[in-house]
């Protein structure tokens, strides 16, 4: 993102995500300066701060773009300040980036894609290279990126294609342990080799276009990334198996929108009664709506519920949410 001296750098986010602990180093480090706002980013409020405090680097997540475009609260204010802006936690929408651009006469969105787990980015954007609305121009510095194909293992590094993303096991920052569970299994386990390394499993499906830059395209295994948040499925079904006696089994899967952006929250549910298939699925959403809401995070939206009679399953019994992702996407 280039920070420098005298820059005024605002993202809105909190310590408890990699990019509170980003925002103090990446600004105070580089002599630039904090923009720090007591309220919620989705208000005018929030868009008349940015003009007042003449913000240089505005970083978003594309979920706060798309509230900001349905809502029209920048309409008004001067964004002329920035110089930049960065978006990360989920897959962006190049019609809602270009219309965040031309808040501030279409300046430059760069793209950065990381985990807490890895402390920092493994792909982004760069000021050093051409970019592509909603993509990234690079691997980060020491991290080499792999996409498994079909059989499970990297196509050739200049390729394009679509699949699981995997990453060089040797990086700045990553994790080598975890407090509550085996790292290997995380991380590592049944994972392809390459060059006598194992490479790391990430979770993200990651596209390489024939020009050379990379997409995110959401989650590839059970966890998903619903408003720039990473969530357990297991932990949601927990939730929407027990808010109505009819309902059998649930699976929560994130199914991006076909234009790209965010993922949506879809439940499948699975009814104790196949006659009872026709019962109505938005009342259905609704209670399913406030109880992940009000037992796991007020920002989660169940967007759909689709019945089916069954969840696809494993011989070992497992619930295959990829392949209901790829039937609803």
């Amino acid at each position: 993102m280039d920070i420098r001296k005298g820059d005024i750098v605002a993202w809105p986010t909190n310590l408890g995500w990699m990019m509170g602990p980003w925002l103090v180093y990446a600004s105070l480090l580089n002599g630039a300066s904090m923009a720090l706002y007591n309220g919620s980013p989705l208000s005018s409020g929030f868009s008349k701060f940015v003009q007042d405090a003449k913000v240089t680097m505005l970083g978003v997540i594309p979920s706060i773009v798309r509230t900001w475009k349905s809502t029209d609260c920048i309409a008004g204010y001067d964004w002329s300040s920035i110089r930049c802006f960065s978006s990360t936690g989920e897959a962006s929408n190049v019609d809602e980036y270009l219309w965040l651009m031309g808040r501030a006469c279409y300046k430059p969105v760069i793209e950065y894609c990381g985990g807490t787990e890895i402390g920092g980015g493994f792909v982004s954007g760069s000021f050093l290279q051409p970019q592509s609305l909603a993509a990234f121009s690079t691997p980060v510095m020491g991290c080499r990126l792999f996409i498994l194909g079909d059989d499970g293992h990297p196509i050739p590094e200049d390729a394009p294609g679509m699949g699981e993303l995997a990453l060089g096991p040797l990086m700045f920052g990553s994790s080598s342990t975890l407090l509550n569970a085996s790292h290997y299994d995380v991380y590592f386990k049944e994972m392809p080799s390459w060059n006598g390394l194992v490479l790391r499993r990430h979770g993200d499906v990651f596209e390489r276009t024939s020009r050379g830059y990379y997409r995110a395209h959401g989650r590839a295994d059970d966890t998903m990334n619903i408003g720039g948040i990473k969530v357990s499925s297991v932990e949601i079904e927990r939730i929407c198996n027990a808010v109505d006696s009819c309902v059998l089994e649930t699976a929560a899967i994130g199914v991006p929108p076909a234009d790209g952006g965010p993922e949506h929250l879809v439940i499948a549910v699975v009814f104790k009664d196949p006659d009872n298939s026709t019962s109505d699925l938005n009342k259905l959403r609704i209670t399913f709506n406030s109880a992940v809401q009000r037992n796991l995070n007020p920002l989660f939206k169940v967007s759909h519920v689709v019945a089916l009679p069954s969840l696809p399953r494993t011989a070992t019994n497992k619930v295959m949410r990829r392949v209901l992702r790829q039937q609803l996407a």
